[in-house]
């Protein structure tokens, strides 16, 4: 989850790394740390906290030279100080790393190395990594091979940077499993290294995606792949369509409002060459999806975590509804642990922004271990998630910043609604009339978004009434049932409330003895099949004294007549009114973070991308 940047070439290095870096703080900010080769020898500033105190270091202690290697961690072994932050140097103090992942076998490797002498400098398990590759130094090997010898060595899923400033001609770094993503930037007469591609846009779009059990030798002339045994490797060289201003907050305060309100734009490029709306039909080219594939599809299993896991929630009864295929939704790390009843007839169908999380790429790996088709909805182009996949449904949305995801939600909803249409369409289950329809319905869409989105303000006075609540229940149906817990994430996530969500009909099971003056009931109430269900919901709650927010569509005079809070949307067809519940949820949540002047972008405890078990 942690954030890495790396230079070699003929420029200053240091704010090369730390300007990386700030375009990955949002992957780890308990602490951040920089090395640099000055003048023969390795010089790191180092701390804990976020990523302006490290720059504070620097400007009050500089350090110029190349190349260079930073890093802005999520603390997993440790915890976050100065002492644990990376980079981490050797006993000699001639080499350096930065790792994201666990090593999992660090404690007897540990004790190994304490036998032997070694006097560890911090509570992490990524510091045994530069103690062995200095004891492997020492027998003679260069770095390259020293490295590679420590990789064979360590459990666990990683990526790694290593340094030597006996060897100033090149970085080492490696990819081992699922622990998140090494790009390498190819530059003239410069290379680049970064955990995520927004690190180096500025700089290059040119980038080279390491494979799980690669490693690359990079220099400021070129970049040599190979395996971790030692084979050369050909990479595949990817050109990245987004451009550097996407990454940046604009005339925006926070991120994650700028990525709110990018909805209608990222949402018009979801259905981009993808819908014809003059003959009603989906292409969803990159599936490589043919009829005869579709028809052989006996089960669909959507699994995810998080923000996607709710998504492909939506989205399993979308795929049963229209293209009516079994499917189930499962959280990827209980997936993966479950012996899961998949075969050559079933679709694994993956669900991740960044495309690198660690629990959804074991539960890819555990699907083709069992013979599944594999597909993947990701954001990240060239991600993991998307290379081994059998196909993909990118999400066009460019890159999201955020730690929580609100762009990256919604676009999966309509990448699983055209999956849905085509899995009919293909199988023959869908009448050409009835395609037409709902094909049509997503060319309201950007327009409906749009309008939600126009509300803002009048969100804004809700979630002032709300900014001193402890506790909030969310409750939905249907369709519309996982909005309540994507909704209940959210404020959970950036506002630090407690809050739960419940199918709407379970609340009396149990639920309803938590409802008073003080509990807070969001009710996700628009005119859909399950209106009249959801009207009693709210009437049960108003009877027991609680406080009732919905959200409900436009117009909806029942609701508003016993609501006290109403957040209006446009009404919407029913299947795609996921897709416009959930915006005034998002603004809800980001106006109590804001009004409680909580950190919006980067809220504790979390990280962007959860690339470590």
């Amino acid at each position: 989850m942690c954030g890495i940047v790396g230079y070699i070439g003929p420029r200053d290095a240091t704010p090369i790394v730390l300007n990386g870096l700030k375009k990955l703080e949002y992957r780890g900010y308990d602490s951040a740390g920089l090395a640099v080769l000055q003048d023969g020898r390795i010089e790191i500033r180092r701390d804990a906290g976020k990523l302006a105190r490290l720059t504070e270091l620097v400007n009050d202690s500089p350090i110029h030279g190349t190349p260079g290697v930073g890093h802005t961690r999520w603390a997993t072994h440790g915890a976050p100080s100065a002492r644990n932050a990376h980079p981490h140097l050797g006993a000699t103090g001639r080499v350096v790393v930065v790792h994201n992942g666990i090593v999992e076998n660090f404690l007897e490797l540990r004790e190994e190395l304490t036998a032997e002498g070694v006097v560890f400098n911090s509570d992490t398990d990524t510091e045994v990594i530069v103690h062995l590759v200095e004891h492997a130094l020492a027998s003679g090997l260069n770095l390259t091979e020293a490295s590679r010898r420590t990789f064979r060595e360590i459990a666990g899923a990683h990526g790694i940077v290593l340094m030597s400033a006996d060897e100033p001609d090149k970085i080492v770094c490696a990819r081992i499993g699922n622990a998140g993503g090494v790009v390498l930037g190819l530059g003239e007469g410069e290379n680049f290294i970064a955990s995520d591609i927004p690190a180096i846009l500025e700089h290059t779009r040119r980038v080279i995606f390491l494979e799980s059990h690669q490693m690359a030798v990079v220099t400021k002339e070129e970049i040599r792949v190979e395996t971790l045994e030692g084979a050369a490797v050909t990479p595949k060289i990817h050109n990245i369509a987004w451009d550097a201003a996407a990454a940046e907050k604009g005339e925006y305060r926070h991120f994650m409002q700028k990525e709110i309100h990018e909805q209608v734009r990222s949402l018009t490029e979801t259905l981009a060459g993808r819908v014809d709306f003059k003959d009603g039909s989906i292409s969803l080219p990159e599936l490589h999806l043919s009829s005869e594939q579709a028809r052989a599809i006996q089960k669909v299993t959507i699994t995810a975590c998080g923000t996607a896991a709710y998504a492909g929630m939506v989205g399993r009864q979308l795929i049963e509804n229209i293209a009516r295929i079994p499917c189930q939704m499962e959280i990827a790390s209980e997936f993966r642990y479950s012996n899961p009843i998949v075969d050559e007839h079933s679709v694994v169908l993956a669900i991740s922004q960044s495309g690198e999380t660690a629990d959804t790429l074991a539960a890819m790996e555990e699907g083709r271990r069992k013979g599944a088709i594999l597909w993947s909805i990701v954001n990240a182009v060239g991600s993991q998630a998307m290379r081994i996949a059998d196909g993909s449904i990118p999400m066009q949305t460019g890159p999201e910043i955020g730690v929580a995801s609100t762009k990256a939600f919604t676009a999966p909803l309509v990448d699983q609604y055209m999956l849905a249409i085509l899995l009919a369409d293909l199988r023959g289950t869908l009448d050409e009339k009835t395609r037409r329809s709902l094909v049509a319905d997503l060319r309201l869409i950007p327009d409906v978004v749009g309008r939600a989105l126009k509300r803002e303000a009048e969100v804004e006075k809700v979630a002032l009434a709300l900014k001193d609540v402890r506790d909030c229940l969310y409750l939905g149906r249907g369709i519309n049932m996982p909005i309540a817990y994507e909704g209940a994430l959210k404020l959970k996530e950036i506002s630090y409330v407690h809050a739960e969500a419940y199918p709407a009909g379970e609340m009396k099971h149990g639920p309803i003895a938590l409802i008073d003056e003080n509990m807070p009931v969001i009710c996700i109430a628009p005119k859909d099949p399950w209106h009249d269900k959801m009207i009693s919901q709210i009437q049960q709650v108003k009877a027991r004294g609680g406080m009732v927010i919905a959200v409900a569509t436009e117009g909806d005079e029942l609701v508003a007549g016993m609501a006290d809070h109403v957040l209006w949307v446009p009404e919407c067809p029913w299947k795609l009114s996921p897709v416009v519940t959930v915006i005034p949820l998002q603004l809800l949540a980001y106006h109590i973070a804001v009004i409680r002047g909580l950190d919006v972008d980067q809220p504790r405890n979390l990280a962007k991308s959860v690339t470590v078990e």
